[in-house]
C-alpha cells in the first residue's frame, strides 16, 4: 500500500516520495527564487530547481545556458524559501556526463552548497554508472528520460519520444536502467501518453510526467508556464492556471501613467518631517 506524505511541517524526504508509488499523485513544480518557493511550499510535494531557469529567468534559448554556479545560486534561494517540500536541483549539461567521478563531484557540491535533498540528471542506459555512483555516495538521484532538453541540439529540436517500436523499447530500457541504478524517481518528458503510462506500470519507482501521461505517479510543470508568465510559445502540455502576463502588463501600464501624470507618489507614499509610526 502506498504511504502518504506527512502533513506536518517536517520536510518531505526522497524516501517518502519513493513510497508514493501508485498512491496519491505527487505534486511537483519548478521554483527558482525565494519568494516563489515560499508561495509554493505549502501546496506541493516537490520543488525542482530546474535548469530551465536558464531559459525562464536568464533568457537563454535552451537549458544549455545553465552552469553549476547558476544552479547552486538558485538552489540556495529556493531552500531559503522552502521549509516543507522535497527540493531537487538539476545537474546542468557538462557537469556529469564525462564520468562517474565528475558526476559525484558535481552532485556533492550541489548538496553541500544548497542543502537540497537530491539532484536530477538526464539520461537512461547511458547514465547508469553516474546515477549508481552518486547514489553510492549517499546522494539521492531523480532520473529524467524521454525528451531530454539538454540533448535538444543533438536531437535536432524538441521531438516527442515513443512513436516507433524501437523508440518504445529504448524508453523502457532507459526507465529500467534508471530504476536499477538506484534513482528514487524518474521524470518522463515529452513522451507518447500510452508509452509513459506503460512505463509507469512496469517500474517500481514513481514516474513524474511532463507532457507524458495522467497515469504517471506525479506531474510537474514549469511555474512560469503554469501561471501564464511565459512570453514565447507555451508548450501543448501546459495548462495555464493564471494569466500573470496581463496582470503585470496592466500594473506596469497603470504605474507608468501615474508617474507621468505625477499622481504617484501620493501623500501616502512619501515621508513628512514629523516622525510617525508609519515611517519605514
Amino acid at each position: 500500500m502506498a504511504t502518504e506524505l506527512p502533513t506536518t511541517d517536517i520536510r518531505i524526504s526522497t524516501e517518502a516520495i519513493r513510497r508514493r508509488k501508485a498512491g496519491t499523485p505527487i505534486v511537483c513544480l519548478t521554483a527558482y527564487t525565494y519568494p516563489v518557493a515560499r508561495l509554493l511550499d505549502d501546496h506541493v510535494d516537490l520543488l525542482l530547481v530546474g535548469d530551465s531557469v536558464a531559459m525562464v529567468l536568464h533568457g537563454y534559448k535552451t537549458t544549455l545556458g545553465a552552469s553549476l554556479e547558476m544552479m547552486i545560486a538558485h538552489g540556495q534561494a529556493v531552500m531559503r524559501g522552502s521549509a516543507r517540500a522535497c527540493v531537487v536541483v538539476d545537474l546542468p549539461a557538462g557537469t556529469y556526463e564525462a564520468s562517474a567521478t565528475q558526476a559525484v563531484a558535481s552532485a556533492r557540491r550541489v548538496i553541500d552548497e544548497t542543502g537540497c535533498q537530491a539532484v536530477k540528471l538526464e539520461g537512461g542506459v547511458d547514465m547508469t554508472s553516474q546515477i549508481a555512483a552518486i547514489v553510492a555516495a549517499g546522494i539521492p538521484v531523480m532520473g529524467h528520460i524521454g525528451l531530454q532538453p539538454q540533448s535538444v541540439e543533438k536531437d535536432g529540436g524538441y521531438k516527442i519520444k515513443g512513436r516507433t517500436e524501437e523508440a518504445v523499447a529504448a524508453l523502457l530500457r532507459d526507465a529500467l536502467a534508471v530504476e536499477n541504478a538506484g534513482a528514487f524517481s524518474v521524470v518522463i518528458e515529452g513522451t507518447v501518453e500510452a508509452v509513459a503510462a506503460d512505463i509507469t506500470r512496469r517500474i517500481a519507482i514513481p514516474t513524474i510526467g511532463i507532457g507524458a501521461s495522467g497515469d504517471c505517479d506525479g506531474q510537474i510543470l514549469v511555474i512560469d508556464d503554469m501561471v501564464g508568465l511565459t512570453v514565447d510559445r507555451v508548450p501543448k502540455f501546459v495548462k495555464e492556471y493564471a494569466d500573470l502576463r496581463s496582470v503585470i502588463s496592466h500594473a506596469a501600464e497603470t504605474y507608468a501613467a501615474e508617474v507621468r501624470s505625477r499622481t504617484f507618489p501620493g501623500p501616502g507614499h512619501v515621508f513628512s518631517a514629523t516622525k510617525s509610526r508609519d515611517d519605514a
